[in-house]
């Protein structure tokens, strides 16, 4: 539970953006939605917005991450954009540098790399990707290996990314355990952590990335973001009731047959349910309310886990309510223009 302290702080905001396809939604519609939220969140300031990359979710259209980049940074002129994450033993680190050191030539100084070790699907489609199940095991090598390339100092003879070698892509390691921060704080890279779906071991997973962090040529000081849900609206009750939309989603996402919906009643049920509550853990870090509220919230969440970068998650279950999120986020004194 976090304290009632409210004393002001600044800090970068920056948004993760799921490319949700809503009900009654094509992946167009959601991939559009992309391209405006990049742009009202460019002029409000905000720092970078990433994509995350998941595979076989009918309500995330974000699967060919690199792609969504490109087609995004077509469309806006200054805000960072990146990868929030690749998920790396999905892809030879080659094919990565590549991919993000073509999308750096064509935007210098706007691109990051985020990169993760899970592989963003179940295992049905683990095999569709022809994935190795061993893959994660080479995380570590690949990440260095990728980076390598990048600097243009392939550990490989003979063998250079074109493009990508000198681009120097800045990578950063994701993840939602020890694992994650250890790993980062031996590279010195930027370390951010998926509390915003895996909130249980954020305290001691940034404790841990300070105390055993190593300078790096990219990084002389620890660096943390952390994931958090915003449900910003005007009033409160209407940020709960998104809250409920939102859960109730996720719900009928995880336990109900393709094909089929449910009432709300039965929805629910679900949610008081033991599975249903283990969904609702998962949203722990949610700021919900008015923009004072969340910016409250958000301060306080920022100052007691110690971050320098709070990336936000906007899950409002329609792309106007989302833009609204960040419009009414934006305002908030929290909020510092990078």
């Amino acid at each position: 539970m976090l304290s009632s302290v409210t004393a002001p702080h600044s800090i970068p905001l920056s948004i993760l953006d799921l490319a949700i396809i809503g009900r009654g939604e094509t992946a167009a519609d959601a991939l559009r939605s992309s391209v405006t939220l990049a742009q009202r969140a460019e002029q409000h300031g905000y720092r970078r917005i990433w994509y995350a990359e998941h595979h076989n979710m009918a309500s995330i259209a974000s699967s060919a991450t690199s792609v969504l980049i490109a087609h995004v940074a077509a469309h806006t002129t200054t805000i960072r954009l990146g990868a929030g994450g690749v998920m790396l033993p999905n892809h030879a680190p080659l094919t990565i540098a590549e991919q993000f050191g073509t999308l750096a030539t064509l935007h210098p100084g706007r691109i990051d790399l985020g990169l993760g070790r899970a592989p963003g699907s179940d295992q049905n489609t683990m095999r569709a990707l022809r994935l190795d199940v061993r893959a994660s095991e080479r995380f570590p090598d690949d990440v260095v290996e990728l980076q390598a390339f990048l600097r243009g100092t392939s550990r490989i003879p003979g063998v250079d990314a074109v493009p990508g070698a000198g681009t120097n892509v800045p990578l950063f390691i994701l993840g939602s355990s020890l694992f994650g921060a250890q790993l980062a704080a031996d590279l010195g890279l930027p370390y951010a952590f998926a509390s915003h779906f895996a909130p249980g071991a954020l305290l001691d997973a940034v404790a841990l990335y300070r105390r055993r962090f190593r300078p790096s040529e990219q990084l002389t000081q620890p660096y943390v973001i952390a994931g958090v849900n915003v449900i910003a609206a005007d009033t409160d009750d209407d940020a709960q009731r998104q809250q409920l939309e939102v859960s109730r989603r996720r719900i009928i996402a995880r336990f109900v047959t393709s094909g089929r919906d449910l009432t709300d009643d039965k929805a629910d049920e679900l949610l008081r349910s033991p599975q249903g509550q283990q969904i609702a853990q998962m949203m722990h870090y949610t700021a919900a309310g008015n923009p004072e509220l969340v910016a409250t919230y958000l301060d306080n969440f920022a100052r007691e886990v110690g971050v320098d970068e709070l990336m936000t998650v906007h899950p409002s279950p329609t792309a106007d309510e989302r833009l609204r999120s960040i419009d009414l986020l934006a305002e908030t004194n929290i909020h510092v223009t990078t």
